[in-house]
């Protein structure tokens, strides 16, 4: 195996992770009212769709993310670091004990329909599958610097893996949201 490439385990992690956020999400988000869709649990809470846009426009912001690692100059040594820092990408991102303020090229416009937003979260999620089954270079040596300090620079493959666990913390707050509006 190439230095820094992804192990057939860890494709196979991601690609589930892949998977089984999506399906949750489809499961969420399936059969929805338009009320529901639109509702906000709270002025400062975002609504299913809100959330739901967000999700669409961060995964295709994290796959530029990778483009970007990937077309950077390999930093070997960095494979070091892969370890420690998915240890931490898969106790904090799932985690919303900790709010965050996305990014504001990341935030919604409440503009999607449940069916275009459904739409765009399958086209993003299918390229970003391909490219888990595809990557082959060596993603754990290329790098791109994360918007918040706190994760600092991630390698291609925790920007892979991002994606799902990023899903799955948005998840959350889309049952969190539905808890309140009758279904």
């Amino acid at each position: 195996m190439t230095e820094g490439c992804l192990t057939e385990e860890e494709r196979a992690h991601v690609v589930q992770l892949l998977h089984d956020s999506q399906a949750e999400f489809l499961e969420l988000t399936s059969g929805l009212s338009d009320a529901q869709w639109t509702a906000r649990p709270a002025p400062d809470h975002w609504s299913v769709q809100q959330t739901a846009e967000h999700l669409v426009l961060g995964e295709a912001a994290m796959l530029a993310k990778i483009e970007e690692a990937l077309a950077s100059a390999p930093d070997p040594d960095w494979v070091a670091e892969d370890a420690r820092k998915t240890k931490f990408l898969d106790r904090v991102l799932p985690d919303r004990s900790r709010k965050v303020t996305a990014p504001q090229m990341l935030h919604p416009h409440s503009r999607w329909t449940r069916e275009e937003a459904t739409a765009r979260y399958r086209e993003v999620r299918a390229r970003t599958l391909k490219l888990a089954a595809e990557m082959d270079q060596p993603a754990k040596s290329h790098l791109a610097k994360h918007p918040f300090p706190i994760f600092d620079m991630l390698n291609a493959y925790h920007w892979l893996l991002y994606i799902p666990l990023h899903n799955v913390r948005h998840n959350q707050q889309i049952a969190e949201a539905l808890k309140d509006v009758p279904r």
